[in-house]
């Protein structure tokens, strides 16, 4: 039933020069011939020829890998065969070009370029008697997987499913807890070859139309030949690539891209991946996990405490023991230095390498875990630290305070909800540990004094990483350090500018 195109290997000088694959000569010719050259030597290309009764003669092209072959035949061939026997040429074309013969809405194009481009991404296209226009039918068919459960951004009470690579998919999601005619989708072609679908999401009255209009030039100058992931993105649009700390937000959940368009931010989706971006964002945003909306605000605030907790011993505490026990010792309780020196009576490296030497230990076992195959990863990564932390204090390499002081920043690293914050956590370590080893708190306060300065500096397409804090708005401060409860946050922060600031019709904030 199909006929394929075979082209044979053009020889040299002719006009396909530089043989199989090498670039195609200008189209000419027939609409047939136009396309059968700007696909020269892409033998998945299928050419149906369905010759009707009244003499005209159409060519359905498509790639058959990414159409549905059962829906060409149902939906296309069928109906043509059935239907448009006594037709002419030019009243077929009229008639499919008002949708009285195919029941499926078709694009015209009136050019090889367009054509190409829409049978590239799944179209079929139709070409009746080799004329210009072709019609092409969205009847895309790509292989994917089921909406599966988060995995990075888990949570125990609330919606569990999590975006696919399918960006049709993705949408479909958001559309299904966005159901308002202000909830806006505008799509970006990007990348010369992989022509990557883009889709900008976003509320109406809600975004701020100054950070709408930067996202949306951002994305116009970016000129690139491939977008495989949304972390090309990402980073072409990164406005600070000299900060450690991220400036766009990853997630893999439908439920938090469309809580957090609700409240004036935008989403940038990407084909092919299961993660969306977030845009703007500031550190208290990256500080929030997706549970707390779905417990009790009072559960929720102290939860978050816990995480602020934590997340700022992730990084403080091995320079604040390191440089305590080198330049600080009468700050120690002398029972506990005590037991610290005896600790350490046989080791033969320095403080600052020894911690040094545990930190990389740590930071390969956890990058270990992660590329070990899932049923394996975590026992491998938890049984590896035991082993080998207990085997290094055993043979006098390190002392026993040393590890659990690794241990316990490991541990707390992994409370930060998202991991590209976290990652810089990780990095901001290593400079406080070797200024902290080598000036003592000092070090550590002018260390801490540069970072905080650097992110009062930083802003996220023109919004301050750190509001409501730099600068401080006290009416945000709901939904920062705690977690109120719904009937006082009914209005949306100041961060990102919404037009419409009542979420709720309650009393005014007390």
């Amino acid at each position: 039933m199909f006929k394929k195109w075979f082209h044979p290997k053009p020889s040299r000088g002719s006009a396909h020069s530089g043989g199989r694959g090498g670039p195609p000569s200008k189209p000419s010719g027939s609409p047939v011939e136009q396309i059968r050259q700007r696909l020269h030597s892409c033998d998945d290309v299928n050419v149906q020829r369905i010759a009707l009764e009244s003499g005209v003669v159409c060519h359905l092209i498509f790639i058959e890998s990414i159409t549905d072959t059962k829906r060409i035949q149902d939906f296309i061939v069928r109906p043509l065969l059935e239907d448009c026997l006594r037709d002419g040429e030019r009243e077929l074309i009229r008639r499919i070009a008002d949708g009285a013969v195919i029941p499926i809405q078709a694009t015209a194009a009136s050019g090889p370029e367009e054509a190409v481009r829409l049978v590239l991404d799944g179209n079929a296209a139709l070409v009746v008697d080799d004329r210009w226009p072709a019609f092409l039918f969205p009847i895309t068919s790509y292989k994917g997987r089921s909406v599966p459960e988060a995995t990075n951004e888990m949570v125990i009470i609330g919606p569990q499913e999590a975006f696919v690579e399918n960006i049709q998919t993705n949408l479909s999601l958001i559309r299904h807890k966005l159901k308002h005619p202000d909830f806006k989708t505008l799509k970006f072609e990007i990348g010369e070859y992989t022509q990557t679908s883009i889709y900008v999401v976003y509320i109406h009255r809600l975004v701020d139309t100054e950070v709408l209009d930067t996202v949306m030039r951002e994305l116009d100058s970016i000129r690139t030949d491939s977008v495989i992931g949304v972390s090309y993105i990402a980073e072409l649009m990164n406005g600070q690539p000299f900060s450690p700390f991220p400036t766009i937000q990853y997630t893999e959940r439908p439920d938090t891209l469309a809580a957090s368009i609700l409240e004036g931010r935008i989403g940038i989706m990407v084909d092919g991946t299961p993660q969306a971006l977030l845009a703007p964002v500031t550190f208290f945003s990256q500080m929030q996990s997706p549970e707390d909306y779905f417990q009790n605000y009072i559960s929720a605030t102290w939860i978050r405490w816990v995480r602020y907790f934590f997340a700022i011993a992730s990084f403080l505490v091995p320079s604040f023991y390191l440089a305590i026990t080198t330049f600080h010792p009468e700050m120690i309780p002398a029972t506990l230095l005590v037991t610290i020196s005896a600790a350490r009576e046989n080791v033969p490296f320095p403080l600052m390498v020894e911690v040094l030497i545990m930190e990389m230990t740590f930071e390969a076992l956890r990058e270990a875990g992660i590329r070990i195959p899932r049923p394996l990863g975590q026992t491998v990564s938890i049984i590896g630290a035991i082993v080998i932390g207990q085997a290094t204090v055993q043979a006098g390499i390190v002392s026993a305070p040393t590890v659990i002081v690794v241990s316990i920043t490991g541990i707390a690293s992994f409370v930060i909800p998202h991991f590209e914050l976290g990652l810089a956590f990780r990095l901001l370590r290593f400079p406080l540990l070797l200024l902290g080893g080598t000036f003592g708190l000092f070090g550590i306060i002018l260390g801490l004094f540069v970072m905080f300065w650097h992110m009062t500096m930083l802003k996220s397409f023109g919004v301050p990483f750190m509001h409501p804090i730099a600068p401080f708005v006290l009416k945000d401060w709901k939904d920062v350090l705690i977690r109120t409860r719904w009937s006082l946050m009914n209005r949306r922060p100041d961060s990102y500018g919404s037009e419409a600031k009542r979420r709720q019709e309650v009393s005014d904030d007390p």
